[in-house]
């Protein structure tokens, strides 16, 4: 056998090698994606659309992991250097949080449609059959036989929208006295028999443990657990007051990460790919409002009628609101500590 043959062997087999590396690596990198606590369910149905949807173009296998949890948690892990490539989340302030750290850019709602929200919610209430505390409203909320169920607001962007739908609706019903406002909140908050950590934790308590009264979380949430299979037995009915809060579900790029791993690509696909009207609509199935034009006059019928406050119109930038009612010693612990 000559040299040459010899040295053609291995010249092909190196080539061979490297490509099978450089394959393998490329399925060795899944992308992360962290989400808000209660929304397992809805990425279990959107990342296999999105792996088949990135084969197809681009002819990649591609692998999704997802983490679950409050997304200040989250928000808390990915500085400590967990590596996520895309926040879905369900506040602004967390994803600011990381901005702030370096690790998002400064402008990151300027990265996508919407203020970088592919979808919104509210507020909404969740009663036993029957509704027999007759709740319609937030100020049944702090009525003194009431007793309420929801996330614990240092954790949960899904329980610091609650807080600030019932500021909100105070503000409102006392013309801005930010007197009577803190009396009515710190009403609310010492009405509160359980505040997990996220919002799973909050169905658990209310729906399968049989805590509380009301369950505030998102629409969608409730809607979901009074018409899906899990809960069904609990006969559940949806409140949803005239007045609550915009929670918008923003998403955003994790630029370091995505720098480090070579994932800005894909990262960077996967958020666009939630404002594809299939996307879009099957997010109304999960009974989240969207702004695809072509789909919010269809889907009008699927949710109540409702006048929604946009925080920030109101309060402030999400930076002041963070340091106003959830940076330590805030509006929210001077409350809770009055509570306790």
């Amino acid at each position: 056998m000559s040299k040459k043959f010899i040295l053609a062997g291995a010249l092909a087999l190196t080539a061979l090698l490297t490509a099978v590396s450089i394959s393998a690596q490329a399925q060795e990198k899944p992308l992360l994606n962290a989400s808000y606590d209660v929304a397992r369910e809805l990425f279990a149905a959107i990342n296999p659309r999105f792996v088949a949807d990135w084969k197809a173009k681009t002819g990649q296998d591609l692998k999704i992991d997802q983490s679950f949890a409050g997304t200040s948690r989250q928000a808390q892990d990915i500085i400590q250097g967990k590596k996520v490539d895309t926040v879905t989340f369900n506040q602004a302030t967390d994803i600011n949080v990381l901005a702030q750290r370096g690790l998002i850019r400064a402008d990151w709602q300027k990265a996508f449609p919407n203020n970088a929200s592919p979808y919104y919610s509210t507020i909404a209430f969740l009663v036993r059959k029957g509704n027999p505390k007759n709740i319609k409203n937030w100020d049944d909320l702090v009525r003194d036989d009431v007793k309420l169920v929801f996330p614990n607001p240092k954790t949960s962007g899904n329980a610091r929208y609650t807080y600030l739908g019932a500021w909100l609706y105070a503000n409102e019903k006392f013309k801005g006295d930010d007197v009577q406002t803190k009396q009515f909140v710190g009403k609310f908050l010492h009405n509160v028999v359980n505040f997990p950590t996220g919002g799973r934790g909050a169905t658990v308590a209310f729906a399968q443990n049989g805590q509380g009264d009301v369950l505030l979380t998102f629409e969608s949430e409730v809607m979901g657990i009074a018409k899906g299979d899990e809960f069904k037995a609990g006969g559940f009915e949806v409140i949803v007051p005239p007045v609550s809060v915009l929670a918008e579900f923003p998403v955003a790029v994790v630029d370091k990460v995505v720098d480090e791993k070579g994932t800005r690509k894909v990262a960077t696909a996967y958020l666009n790919y939630e404002y594809s009207r299939e996307i879009q609509l099957l997010l109304t199935t999960y009974y989240f409002r969207v702004n695809h034009p072509d789909l919010v006059k269809v889907v009008a019928d699927r949710y109540a009628k409702v006048r929604l406050i946009e925080p920030t119109k109101v309060l402030g930038s999400w930076d002041k609101i963070e340091q106003t009612h959830f940076a330590s010693g805030g509006v929210l612990d001077q409350l809770l500590a009055v509570r306790k």
